[in-house]
């Protein structure tokens, strides 16, 4: 950096667009949970396709196709089953992958009739004393209506189940697979 441009930054001129704007929050949602495993298995259990397809959706879920190449522009392929037979078909592509810290993915396509499309998730993970780990999901969504929507529609609640149920397959996690 030149000398001027540390003086400009310094002291914005009239001309300078000073700092840039925070991030409107009104189209993110933010969903936090603490788990009782260290960072790298808790990485392993949501990147590793034999695991996400075991806790991956609410009680009763099944994930009868769960397909991941988990690197940037890599593709993410699940089907998810309900009790009552009905399935939810979603479809990713990978955009950050910085292991075993952040993983970020965009949705695709999705069968769920009105859903918003491109949407954006970002998890990060934190080692927390204990071996502990704090697990951080924002969700970007290209307008305040498409989180509108999506809230409306119990957005939370399956994430929320989903965490429920890896939380318990990580009580039974065996690293051998």
């Amino acid at each position: 950096m030149s000398t001027k441009s540390k003086q400009s930054a310094a002291r914005p001129s009239a001309r300078s667009p000073g700092p840039a704007a925070p991030e409107p929050k009104a189209s993110v949602i933010e969903m936090t949970r603490t788990y009782d495993a260290p960072k790298d298995v808790v990485w392993e259990v949501i990147t590793d396709p034999k695991h996400v397809a075991r806790w991956w959706g609410g009680p009763g879920v099944t994930n009868p196709v769960c397909e991941m190449d988990v690197r940037p522009g890599g593709q993410w392929h699940h089907i998810m089953r309900f009790p009552n037979g009905n399935e939810l078909q979603m479809d990713f592509v990978f955009v950050l992958v910085e292991k075993p810290h952040k993983l970020a993915w965009q949705q695709t396509a999705s069968n769920h009739p009105g859903a918003p499309r491109d949407i954006t998730f970002t998890v990060t993970l934190e080692e927390l004393p204990g071996d502990k780990t704090a697990w951080k999901l924002v969700t970007r969504f290209l307008s305040p209506e498409d989180r509108d929507f999506a809230l409306a529609t119990g957005f939370r609640q399956p994430i929320e189940a989903s965490n429920e149920r890896l939380a318990e397959y990580l009580k039974t996690y065996n690293s051998k697979g």
